[in-house]
Protein backbone atom coordinates (compact mmCIF):
# COMPACT_ATOMS: atom_id res chain seq x y z
CA UNK A 1 0.00 0.00 0.00
CA UNK A 2 2.62 2.27 -1.21
CA UNK A 3 1.88 6.19 -1.08
CA UNK A 4 3.21 9.65 0.01
CA UNK A 5 2.90 8.54 3.55
CA UNK A 6 4.20 4.75 3.57
CA UNK A 7 7.31 6.89 1.87
CA UNK A 8 7.58 9.36 3.98
CA UNK A 9 7.77 7.60 7.01
CA UNK A 10 9.44 4.41 5.19
CA UNK A 11 6.70 2.29 6.56
CA UNK A 12 4.36 -0.75 5.16
CA UNK A 13 1.57 0.84 6.04
CA UNK A 14 -0.22 4.65 6.13
CA UNK A 15 -1.57 3.75 9.62
CA UNK A 16 -0.13 6.42 12.45
CA UNK A 17 -0.72 5.49 15.90
CA UNK A 18 -1.28 8.30 18.15
CA UNK A 19 1.10 9.80 20.83
CA UNK A 20 -1.49 9.66 23.35
CA UNK A 21 -0.43 10.70 26.99
CA UNK A 22 -0.49 7.51 29.27
CA UNK A 23 -1.01 5.33 26.65
CA UNK A 24 1.44 5.04 24.45
CA UNK A 25 4.98 4.15 25.68
CA UNK A 26 7.39 2.19 24.06
CA UNK A 27 5.68 -1.21 24.03
CA UNK A 28 2.62 0.13 22.04
CA UNK A 29 5.02 2.41 19.72
CA UNK A 30 7.07 -0.74 19.23
CA UNK A 31 4.23 -2.73 18.60
CA UNK A 32 2.79 -0.47 15.88
CA UNK A 33 5.74 -0.22 14.15
CA UNK A 34 6.50 -3.73 14.08
CA UNK A 35 3.13 -4.43 12.40
CA UNK A 36 4.21 -1.94 9.60
CA UNK A 37 2.70 1.20 11.06
CA UNK A 38 4.21 4.19 12.69
CA UNK A 39 4.68 3.92 16.33
CA UNK A 40 4.29 7.12 18.07
CA UNK A 41 5.56 7.61 22.36
CA UNK A 42 3.54 10.29 23.39
CA UNK A 43 6.06 12.61 25.32
CA UNK A 44 3.04 14.41 26.75
CA UNK A 45 2.77 12.45 29.99
CA UNK A 46 6.53 11.76 30.66
CA UNK A 47 9.61 13.67 32.62
CA UNK A 48 12.67 13.84 30.08
CA UNK A 49 14.47 11.18 31.69
CA UNK A 50 11.80 8.74 31.22
CA UNK A 51 10.63 9.64 27.74
CA UNK A 52 14.55 9.00 27.15
CA UNK A 53 14.21 5.34 28.83
CA UNK A 54 11.36 5.00 26.37
CA UNK A 55 13.37 5.73 23.37
CA UNK A 56 16.00 3.68 24.18
CA UNK A 57 13.33 0.90 24.49
CA UNK A 58 11.49 1.05 21.81
CA UNK A 59 14.66 1.05 19.66
CA UNK A 60 16.33 -2.02 21.20
CA UNK A 61 12.66 -3.32 20.48
CA UNK A 62 11.83 -2.57 16.93
CA UNK A 63 14.32 -1.76 13.95
CA UNK A 64 11.65 0.01 12.15
CA UNK A 65 10.77 3.50 12.14
CA UNK A 66 9.03 5.40 15.52
CA UNK A 67 8.61 8.63 16.07
CA UNK A 68 7.91 10.90 19.45
CA UNK A 69 4.51 13.07 19.96
CA UNK A 70 5.54 16.70 21.36
CA UNK A 71 2.73 18.54 22.68
CA UNK A 72 4.61 22.44 22.88
CA UNK A 73 2.97 23.56 25.83
CA UNK A 74 6.23 20.89 27.66
CA UNK A 75 7.07 23.05 30.34
CA UNK A 76 10.56 20.90 29.57
CA UNK A 77 10.10 21.30 25.90
CA UNK A 78 14.11 22.40 25.65
CA UNK A 79 15.04 19.89 26.95
CA UNK A 80 12.66 17.26 25.52
CA UNK A 81 13.99 18.02 22.20
CA UNK A 82 17.01 17.70 22.53
CA UNK A 83 16.71 13.91 23.85
CA UNK A 84 14.66 13.09 21.21
CA UNK A 85 18.24 14.91 18.89
CA UNK A 86 20.40 12.81 20.75
CA UNK A 87 18.80 10.03 21.18
CA UNK A 88 18.31 10.02 16.94
CA UNK A 89 15.08 10.22 17.09
CA UNK A 90 13.84 10.33 12.76
CA UNK A 91 10.02 11.46 13.28
CA UNK A 92 8.31 14.41 15.19
CA UNK A 93 4.58 15.11 15.56
CA UNK A 94 4.03 18.45 17.37
CA UNK A 95 1.03 19.52 18.84
CA UNK A 96 -0.70 22.19 21.19
CA UNK A 97 1.81 25.07 19.89
CA UNK A 98 3.00 27.26 17.11
CA UNK A 99 4.83 25.00 14.13
CA UNK A 100 7.24 27.25 13.69
CA UNK A 101 8.67 26.92 17.17
CA UNK A 102 10.48 24.13 16.22
CA UNK A 103 9.88 22.76 12.83
CA UNK A 104 13.09 24.63 11.27
CA UNK A 105 15.20 23.46 13.94
CA UNK A 106 14.04 20.06 14.17
CA UNK A 107 14.42 19.56 9.79
CA UNK A 108 17.92 20.97 10.34
CA UNK A 109 18.55 17.98 12.26
CA UNK A 110 17.49 15.84 9.62
CA UNK A 111 13.64 14.91 11.68
CA UNK A 112 10.67 14.53 9.31
CA UNK A 113 7.95 16.53 11.17
CA UNK A 114 4.32 16.29 11.16
CA UNK A 115 1.96 19.13 13.37
CA UNK A 116 -1.31 18.23 14.42
CA UNK A 117 -4.23 20.61 13.56
CA UNK A 118 -7.86 21.13 13.93
CA UNK A 119 -8.95 23.68 11.27
CA UNK A 120 -7.76 24.83 7.62
CA UNK A 121 -6.15 27.90 9.29
CA UNK A 122 -3.53 26.42 11.43
CA UNK A 123 -2.97 23.15 8.53
CA UNK A 124 -2.00 26.51 6.29
CA UNK A 125 -0.09 28.21 9.00
CA UNK A 126 1.71 24.73 9.33
CA UNK A 127 2.47 24.20 5.77
CA UNK A 128 3.88 27.43 5.28
CA UNK A 129 6.12 26.62 8.39
CA UNK A 130 7.90 24.26 6.65
CA UNK A 131 6.30 20.97 8.25
CA UNK A 132 6.35 17.68 5.67
CA UNK A 133 2.87 16.54 6.61
CA UNK A 134 -0.16 17.59 9.01
CA UNK A 135 -2.33 15.81 11.18
CA UNK A 136 -5.61 17.03 10.72
CA UNK A 137 -7.94 15.88 13.47
CA UNK A 138 -12.01 16.12 14.28
CA UNK A 139 -14.02 17.08 16.42
CA UNK A 140 -14.68 13.28 17.42
CA UNK A 141 -11.36 13.07 18.47
CA UNK A 142 -10.17 12.15 22.00
CA UNK A 143 -8.22 14.17 24.21
CA UNK A 144 -7.45 17.24 24.05
CA UNK A 145 -9.35 19.06 20.59
CA UNK A 146 -9.63 21.91 18.52
CA UNK A 147 -12.11 24.65 19.32
CA UNK A 148 -13.68 24.80 15.90
CA UNK A 149 -15.38 21.46 16.68
CA UNK A 150 -15.21 20.69 13.18
CA UNK A 151 -16.23 17.03 12.20
CA UNK A 152 -13.17 14.78 10.27
CA UNK A 153 -16.22 14.46 7.06
CA UNK A 154 -15.88 18.15 6.77
CA UNK A 155 -12.31 18.91 7.96
CA UNK A 156 -10.11 16.56 5.56
CA UNK A 157 -11.47 17.35 2.46
CA UNK A 158 -11.50 21.09 3.19
CA UNK A 159 -7.54 20.86 4.40
CA UNK A 160 -6.50 18.70 1.43
CA UNK A 161 -7.93 21.52 -0.68
CA UNK A 162 -5.58 24.17 0.34
CA UNK A 163 -1.94 21.96 1.00
CA UNK A 164 0.40 20.61 -1.31
CA UNK A 165 1.80 17.94 1.33
CA UNK A 166 0.21 14.89 2.91
CA UNK A 167 -2.93 14.78 4.89
CA UNK A 168 -3.08 12.37 7.75
CA UNK A 169 -6.67 12.32 8.98
CA UNK A 170 -7.42 11.71 12.63
CA UNK A 171 -10.60 11.78 14.83
CA UNK A 172 -13.33 9.28 14.61
CA UNK A 173 -11.15 6.50 12.81
CA UNK A 174 -10.65 2.90 14.46
CA UNK A 175 -11.58 0.61 11.34
CA UNK A 176 -10.87 -0.57 8.34
CA UNK A 177 -14.22 1.02 7.04
CA UNK A 178 -13.36 4.45 8.63
CA UNK A 179 -9.58 4.49 6.97
CA UNK A 180 -11.02 4.03 3.18
CA UNK A 181 -13.62 6.87 4.14
CA UNK A 182 -10.85 9.09 5.53
CA UNK A 183 -8.86 7.95 2.54
CA UNK A 184 -11.82 8.66 -0.09
CA UNK A 185 -12.42 12.22 1.08
CA UNK A 186 -8.27 12.96 0.22
CA UNK A 187 -6.37 11.91 3.25
CA UNK A 188 -3.21 10.02 2.32
CA UNK A 189 -2.56 8.30 5.82
CA UNK A 190 -4.86 7.91 9.15
CA UNK A 191 -3.30 8.78 12.65
CA UNK A 192 -5.82 6.06 15.58
CA UNK A 193 -5.96 6.81 18.98
CA UNK A 194 -8.86 5.40 20.61
CA UNK A 195 -8.43 1.85 18.91
CA UNK A 196 -4.76 1.55 20.01
CA UNK A 197 -5.95 2.11 23.35
CA UNK A 198 -7.91 -1.18 24.14
CA UNK A 199 -4.50 -3.06 22.87
CA UNK A 200 -2.74 -5.59 25.00
CA UNK A 201 0.29 -3.08 24.30
CA UNK A 202 -1.05 0.24 25.49
CA UNK A 203 0.09 1.41 28.71
CA UNK A 204 -3.68 2.39 29.78
CA UNK A 205 -4.38 0.72 32.72
CA UNK A 206 -6.87 -2.18 32.89
CA UNK A 207 -9.75 -0.69 34.26
CA UNK A 208 -9.30 2.26 32.10
CA UNK A 209 -9.42 -0.23 28.80
CA UNK A 210 -12.30 -2.08 30.09
CA UNK A 211 -14.26 0.94 30.26
CA UNK A 212 -13.08 2.26 26.48
CA UNK A 213 -14.51 -1.44 25.81
CA UNK A 214 -18.06 -0.60 27.34
CA UNK A 215 -18.62 2.74 26.16
CA UNK A 216 -21.55 3.10 24.24
CA UNK A 217 -22.98 6.31 21.49
CA UNK A 218 -23.39 9.44 23.46
CA UNK A 219 -20.74 8.58 26.77
CA UNK A 220 -18.34 10.98 25.72
CA UNK A 221 -18.34 14.54 25.88
CA UNK A 222 -16.50 17.64 24.82
CA UNK A 223 -15.92 19.81 28.32
CA UNK A 224 -13.57 22.30 29.77
CA UNK A 225 -13.57 24.40 26.38
CA UNK A 226 -12.67 27.44 28.74
CA UNK A 227 -9.39 25.96 29.64
CA UNK A 228 -8.39 22.99 26.71
CA UNK A 229 -11.27 21.49 25.70
CA UNK A 230 -11.21 18.03 26.20
CA UNK A 231 -13.21 14.63 25.47
CA UNK A 232 -13.99 12.42 28.10
CA UNK A 233 -16.27 9.50 29.26
CA UNK A 234 -18.98 10.61 31.65
CA UNK A 235 -18.08 9.78 35.19
CA UNK A 236 -18.32 11.03 38.89
CA UNK A 237 -15.50 13.99 37.60
CA UNK A 238 -17.57 14.70 34.42
CA UNK A 239 -20.69 15.01 36.45
CA UNK A 240 -19.23 17.24 38.98
CA UNK A 241 -17.92 19.36 35.79
CA UNK A 242 -21.57 19.99 34.91
CA UNK A 243 -22.77 20.92 38.23
CA UNK A 244 -20.53 23.63 38.19
CA UNK A 245 -20.92 24.76 35.06
CA UNK A 246 -24.78 24.96 36.08
CA UNK A 247 -23.62 27.68 38.43
CA UNK A 248 -21.93 29.44 36.18
CA UNK A 249 -18.32 28.93 37.73
CA UNK A 250 -15.55 30.96 37.11
CA UNK A 251 -12.43 30.08 34.75
CA UNK A 252 -10.31 30.06 38.15
CA UNK A 253 -13.00 27.19 39.94
CA UNK A 254 -12.75 24.82 36.91
CA UNK A 255 -9.27 25.27 37.07
CA UNK A 256 -8.97 24.38 41.18
CA UNK A 257 -11.64 21.18 40.56
CA UNK A 258 -9.51 19.99 37.96
CA UNK A 259 -6.25 20.36 39.48
CA UNK A 260 -3.09 18.34 38.76
CA UNK A 261 -3.19 14.92 37.33
CA UNK A 262 -6.18 13.92 36.54
CA UNK A 263 -5.04 12.37 33.46
CA UNK A 264 -2.96 10.10 34.90
CA UNK A 265 -5.45 9.29 37.71
CA UNK A 266 -7.87 8.28 35.18
CA UNK A 267 -6.30 6.76 32.66
CA UNK A 268 -2.77 5.18 34.25
CA UNK A 269 -3.96 4.68 37.82
CA UNK A 270 -6.96 3.36 36.88
CA UNK A 271 -9.47 5.77 39.15
CA UNK A 272 -12.39 5.69 37.07
CA UNK A 273 -14.36 7.99 39.61
CA UNK A 274 -12.47 10.70 40.16
CA UNK A 275 -9.96 10.84 36.86
CA UNK A 276 -10.02 12.18 33.41
CA UNK A 277 -10.94 9.52 31.11
CA UNK A 278 -9.85 10.63 27.36
CA UNK A 279 -11.41 8.89 24.60
CA UNK A 280 -13.22 9.44 21.70
CA UNK A 281 -16.74 9.06 20.04
CA UNK A 282 -15.39 5.83 18.17
CA UNK A 283 -15.14 4.20 21.61
CA UNK A 284 -18.86 2.95 20.37
CA UNK A 285 -17.38 0.40 18.27
CA UNK A 286 -14.44 -0.84 19.95
CA UNK A 287 -15.75 -4.27 21.28
CA UNK A 288 -12.56 -6.08 22.54
CA UNK A 289 -8.48 -5.81 24.06
CA UNK A 290 -6.32 -7.55 21.49
CA UNK A 291 -2.01 -6.94 20.31
CA UNK A 292 -1.94 -3.75 18.26
CA UNK A 293 -0.93 -6.38 15.68
CA UNK A 294 -4.31 -8.20 15.15
CA UNK A 295 -5.70 -4.44 15.52
CA UNK A 296 -3.54 -3.67 12.60
CA UNK A 297 -4.26 -6.86 10.71
CA UNK A 298 -8.00 -6.18 11.10
CA UNK A 299 -8.19 -2.66 9.88
CA UNK A 300 -6.75 -3.84 6.90
CA UNK A 301 -8.24 -6.79 6.06
CA UNK A 302 -11.72 -5.02 6.35
CA UNK A 303 -10.51 -1.74 4.31
CA UNK A 304 -9.72 -4.13 1.45
CA UNK A 305 -12.95 -6.54 1.63
CA UNK A 306 -15.05 -3.24 1.55
CA UNK A 307 -12.85 -1.60 -1.15
CA UNK A 308 -13.14 -4.51 -3.41
CA UNK A 309 -16.80 -4.69 -2.91
CA UNK A 310 -17.28 -1.16 -3.97
CA UNK A 311 -15.13 -1.44 -6.78
CA UNK A 312 -17.44 -4.89 -7.98
CA UNK A 313 -20.21 -2.68 -7.83
CA UNK A 314 -19.10 -0.34 -9.83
Amino acid sequence: MENSITKLFNIKYPIIQAGMVWNSGWRLASAVSNAGGLGLIGAGSMYPEVLREHIQKCKAATDKPFGVNVPMLYPNIEEIIQIIITEGVKVVFTSAGNPKTWTSYLKEKGITVVHVVSSVKFAVKSELAGVDAVVAEGFEAGGHNGREETTTFTLIPMVKEKLTIPVIAAGGIATGRGMLAAMVLGADGVQIGSRFVASEESSAHINFKEKVVNTQDGDTHLTLKELAPVRLIRNKFYNELQELYKEKSSVEVLKEKLGRGRAKKGMFEGDLEEGELEIGQIAGLIHNIKPAKDIINEILLEFDSVKDSICLND
